[in-house]
Formats: structure tokens, sequence, C-alpha cells
């Protein structure tokens, strides 16, 4: 009897430690850096309330600039785009042999001001810069308002005179107020705000300060931006003034891992963070954040001048944010709107996909003749994600023509396809690969069926940015094909790895594929 006493007593403590240890593993846990493991770059954030609000970039992109919500800094949903179309020009409609990769809008800047959200973006293919705003970021609608120049990387401030104000450059910064409106520059108001913003980061640089972002704290006026020294690494550089004309004192803020541009952040209970990114290689630039604290007047950046690996903030909630996500092409009659994860690469041919023409499918019908997937429109897109990802299809090929091709790409300059061609009067699985110029078919086989299950998996771990290919013809049993393709971020593209749906034709019109579904999940699959 005591040893069962003691037995029972022993089993009881066990008990209670491993219950006390897993609520507070519960209770301890933090979020994990990078935030988000996709490519969202040039964040640009605002607290409103206990919400927050965040723009990005996704330059040639239709939709673009993605707005997105949280409220704990950490999980993050998309919810709504600035627009639908940037312009009606030849780069963006992929028209006369132009296209706008790597361009199109870049760095917005995200602002809340009398009750109005406002969004600055500019964009060197249309030579403009542009003013988004709406009272309701989330549903719109959105007023458009844009000027000449393309005022490069650009930050807003409404000051407490009424005024608003832009600042934009690179190495040497400008300044210059907005007319009331904002319809553009006051005239007279334009002039240098530093000559040299790099110069706290030595006199041997390689990229000029720029992605400036001006903040207003307890008075004080704080510019971020970020340099690169030569052999050096992408730098957070932090500048203050007590007048917003300066003149300006600054200092090197961070140098990690090239973990850099951003700003400040504070949340209602007056903590402070600086959001970020890091060029991560073929996945795209990440974003990171990192604990403020002042000293003196001056925010500093991060924990003994790195970006920790943990923060105190809630928890992510799974590796898939809700800014990449599986569809399954089923609506409504009076819905056929596709989720907000996708974008068409450029502007879309509206007449040329449908989500009504066959319930439970998207169509994407070919409308004219193209050469290759990076000349092609109505190319549907989303993000890839870190550190392992896997997209899948079924693709349903009845309907195409002799030289159509249709499948699964993973889209960056140095592309991979997996899909269905009809050359010759007869329908074959191929697995396409460019890691130079032009792209080379790498394996083929005859497809004796019209539906096929084809898949693609990304391995971004470490850098490794491999890539690699499989098909299946029961959905069950995969095959890989062709060869890995060598993921790399390139500078025309200027993004991450994205899975492409595409529909070509080389030789007539009128084809078309249906897509049953696509799968997204955060790991490898074979």
């Amino acid at each position: 009897m005591p040893n069962t006493f003691l037995q029972m007593m022993k089993s009881t403590v066990l008990y209670l430690t491993f219950f006390i240890f897993v609520i507070g593993s519960a209770q301890h846990k933090k979020a994990q850096n990078p935030i988000i493991f996709a490519d969202v770059p040039d964040m640009s954030m605002v607290r409103v309330g206990d919400t927050y609000y965040m723009s990005s970039t996704t330059m040639h992109m239709s939709p673009g600039v993605p707005i997105m919500k949280s409220t704990d800094l950490v999980n993050w949903k998309l919810v709504n785009y600035a627009y639908d179309t940037l312009a009606n020009v030849d780069a963006l409609t992929l028209e006369n042999n132009k296209n706008a990769y790597g361009r199109g809008s870049w760095a917005s800047c995200i602002r809340y001001h009398n009750s109005k959200f406002y969004v600055f973006t500019f964009a060197a293919t249309t030579g403009k810069t542009y003013v988004y705003s709406t009272t309701d970021i989330e549903n719109g609608p959105w007023e458009v308002k844009s000027f000449e120049p393309s005022y490069h990387d650009l930050t807003v401030h409404f000051d407490d005179d009424g005024k608003a104000y832009m600042i934009w450059g690179n190495g040497k910064l400008m300044i210059a107020e907005l007319e009331d409106d904002l319809s553009g520059v006051k005239s007279g108001t334009e002039k240098v705000l530093m000559e040299n913003a790099s110069a706290p980061a030595g006199d041997d640089i390689m990229l000029g300060a720029e992605g400036s972002q001006l903040f207003k704290v307890n008075g004080k006026y704080y510019l971020f931006n970020i340099t690169w020294p030569q052999g050096g690494m992408r730098t957070v550089l932090v500048y203050r003034a007590d007048n917003i004309y300066g003149p300006y004192e600054g200092r090197v803020a961070l140098q990690d891992r090239g973990i850099a541009q951003g700003g400040l952040i504070d949340t209602p209970d007056g903590k402070w963070f600086t959001y970020l990114f890091r060029d991560y290689g073929s996945v795209g630039r990440i974003p990171y954040l990192a604990p403020v604290t002042w000293e003196d007047g001056w925010p500093v950046l991060g924990v003994d001048g790195k970006v920790p690996e943990t923060l105190d903030l809630p928890a992510n909630k799974g590796l898939i944010p809700n800014i990449v996500d599986s569809d399954e092409f089923n609506r409504k009659k009076n819905d056929p709107k596709l989720p907000l994860i996708w974008q068409w690469n450029h502007n879309p041919v509206d007449s040329l996909w449908s989500l009504t023409d066959r319930k439970g499918y998207l169509r994407l019908t070919t409308g004219r003749i193209d050469e290759n997937l990076v000349q092609t429109r109505n190319t549907l897109t989303q993000r890839t994600i870190g550190p392992e990802c896997t997209g899948t299809i079924s693709l349903d090929v009845s309907n195409i023509k002799e030289g159509d091709f249709a499948g699964l790409a993973l889209l960056q300059k140095n592309y991979g396809q997996i899909g269905v061609k009809y050359e010759n009067g007869v329908k074959k699985l191929v697995m396409v690969s460019v890691q130079g110029d032009q792209p080379q078919e790498m394996e083929s086989i005859p497809l004796q069926q019209d539906i096929v299950y084809l898949r693609a998996t990304c391995n971004f771990t470490n850098l490794k940015d491999v890539a690699d290919f499989y098909y299946s013809l029961d959905g069950d049993t995969w095959t890989k094909m062709g060869t890995q393709l060598k993921m790399s971020y390139t500078l025309p593209h200027f993004m991450g790895y994205r899975f492409g749906l595409f529909t070509y034709a080389t030789k007539e019109t009128g084809g078309y594929a249906d897509f049953d579904y696509f799968r997204i999940m955060n790991k490898l699959s074979n």
C-alpha cells in the first residue's frame, strides 16, 4: 500500500510538472523572424487604434500595392489593393515587345490623416507619382490622383501645422511641400534636404541613401534610410532633427545580415518596433521585426545590434500566412472574383479568363500568339513561401489547340514550367527550364489523356534555391520530370519566384485550358 501511494504521488507530481510545462510553453510562445517568409518588400506601416495596416511592393503585378492588416504585428492578412491596374501602356499590357518586369510601381508610403487613408507610390514606367486615398481601406472605393515626375522612394508626412511634406531621392535627398489637395508639389518649395545622406556609413558607397521613411516622435523628426557600403551590406541609417527642414544629425542604426529598409511602429501599450526586410535569395525580400528602445532621444534598433530570432509578440499562426492560399475555384455565379492572394502578371485581359464558364474551374483562353511564358498575358500568380513549399494543380486540356502550351510555372527571369503542349496533332507532357536567355525543353513524354496533375516544389532552406517538377496521371502517384531548376533572384524581374497558372498559343488563338484547383502546402511533397 505505501508503495502504491508513493507511485501515485510520483505520477501526480509528474503530471502536474508536465501540465505546468505545457501551459507555460503555450503562454511563452513568441513570434519568430522572419514574420512572413515570402516576398513582401518595401513595407510601410501605420497603426490606427489597435489595428495595423501595411502596404508593400509588387511592381508589375495587377492588382497592385497590396494592403495588409494585422492586430498583433505578426499575423497579417491581405485585405485590399490600392489599384486594379496602374495604367494602360504597352509596358504594362505586354504589347509591342515591351514589359514592366522589375518596374511598375515601387516603394509605397501608407498614411492615415483626418479619418482618411493615403497610399503614395511612384512608377518610372509611367513617369508619375500616385496618391490613392479612401475612408474604407478594406473595401474602398479608392480615389486616385497623379502628377509628374516620378519621385523616387518618397515618404509623406502630415505635420502639426496642417501641411503635407514629401522627402525623396537617392544619395541626395530632396524635400518639398505638397499642394493642399495633394495634387502635386507646391511651386517654389522644393529644396535639397541633404546633399549626401549616405555620409554616416562612410565614403565608399555602392548604393546611395534611399528608401526614406519619416516619423515624428515627441516633437522630433526621425528619417530612416538605407545605404550600402562597398564590400558591406544593406545598412540602416537614422537621422533626427528638431525641424522638418533640418539640420539633421545621422548615425548608422543597424548592420545585420543585410536586414534593412523600413521604419518605426508603436503598439497601443507603448512598445516600439522597427519593420525591415532581408534579401533572401530566390524567395524574395522577406519582412523582419526588431524591438526598439530609446536612448538619449535616439531609437536603438534590435538587441545588441542584432535582429533577434524571436520577439515578445504573439506567435505566428502557422507557416502559411494569409497572403498565399489554395483555391478550389468554386464560385457562385454572382461572385466571379479571384481571392486577393492572386495577382496577374502585368495587366490582364478580362474577357479571356473566367470562373463561371465552367463551374468549379478557372478557364484561361488564348487571345494572341506568344513565344514564351514571360511574354504571355493572363498568367495568374501568387507568391511562393519559405522555407519550403509545394504547389499542385489539376488541369484539363481537352480544349487546347495546335501550338498551345498550358500548365504550372515558377515565374522569374530564370523560370521553370511543367505542362501540356499540343504539337503536330499530339499532346505531350513537357518540362521547360530557363537557365540562360532561352527556354529549353528538358523532357517530353506522350500524353494519352486530357486531365493531368502537375506539381512544383521549392526549397529555400538556407538559400538552397532549388525547385523540382512532378506530374501524375491519377493524382496519387507522382513522377519527377525534367531537371532540377536552380532558382535565382534576378534584378531584371526584381521579385521572388511565383507560382504561375498559364495558357498561351504559338500558332492559333481560341483554345483554352481549365484549372480545377491550385493547392499550396508549406512543405515539400512528391
